[in-house]
């Protein structure tokens, strides 16, 4: 919102914002999302996915999951870029399933590789935190830099408003499932547009309801997703990385 010649840093309305947004939910963005099919591929490959009525529901489930296990991180994050290596922690050790943890360090790793490459004017400064809370903090050596976490401090640092980065959280994971099922034939194309759009309802109230949620109340809603996703490397043969 604008006041005088100010723009909160939290609810930015900029002439070039839009064009930001834009291309950061670019498929062409290049933060590696399309190699991860987020426990798609197993589960179609069990069984347990066999049609559109399956995978509508397991796409309902997986964005629930995501409202509580993932956005979390990148809320905390947005709100306090400063800590973001405290909370990059915080997520390696939540994430315990290892082929959701490896998923997650190297889409971060690519995002934030991304974001310093393309937007250089607004790389971080070399610190290690403190100070500004609007600066992002630059993660330690080793760090495992997990997506949702980088995701909310890096749009923070690019000042988009925060409503604005959990609803491009949300779209990235459910355009990432609905591609994944495009390329294992389990839809097609067009009807995962149809899907996406009947969607659109139900991911908002998904979203209202889980962008309070603090770290304390992150939880893993779906145990069987997460088994799923921990067989991806179990399957004779795959497409996806996870």
């Amino acid at each position: 919102m604008r006041v005088g010649n100010k723009t909160n840093s939290t609810n930015i309305q900029s002439p070039t914002s839009d064009w930001l947004v834009w291309q950061l939910i670019d498929s062409a963005f290049p933060t590696g999302g399309f190699a991860h099919s987020f426990g798609l591929e197993a589960a179609w490959q069990h069984g347990e996915v066999r049609g559109r009525a399956e995978l509508a529901t397991f796409v309902e489930t997986s964005l629930d999951q995501l409202g509580h296990a993932a956005l979390p991180f990148v809320m905390a994050a947005f709100d306090a870029p400063e800590k973001l290596g405290e909370f990059d922690s915080l997520c390696d050790a939540f994430t315990t399933n290892h082929v959701a943890n490896r998923a997650s360090r190297a889409q971060g790793r690519a995002f934030l590789t991304a974001v310093g490459r393309i937007f250089a004017e607004r790389r971080p400064p070399a610190r290690r935190g403190g100070g500004d809370t609007n600066q992002l903090a630059v993660p330690e050596a080793g760090a495992p830099l997990h997506f949702a976490p980088i995701f909310g401090a890096c749009l923070r640092r690019l000042e988009i408003s925060r409503e604005t980065t959990g609803r491009m959280f949300f779209f990235n994971h459910l355009r990432g499932v609905l591609a994944a099922a495009v390329r294992l034939n389990i839809i097609g194309p067009m009807e995962a547009q149809m899907l996406q759009h009947r969607l659109a309802e139900k991911v908002e109230v998904m979203l209202e309801n889980c962008q309070s949620l603090t770290l304390n109340q992150i939880a893993q809603t779906a145990p069987l997703m997460d088994l799923w996703q921990g067989a991806q490397d179990r399957l004779y043969s795959r497409l996806f990385q996870s």
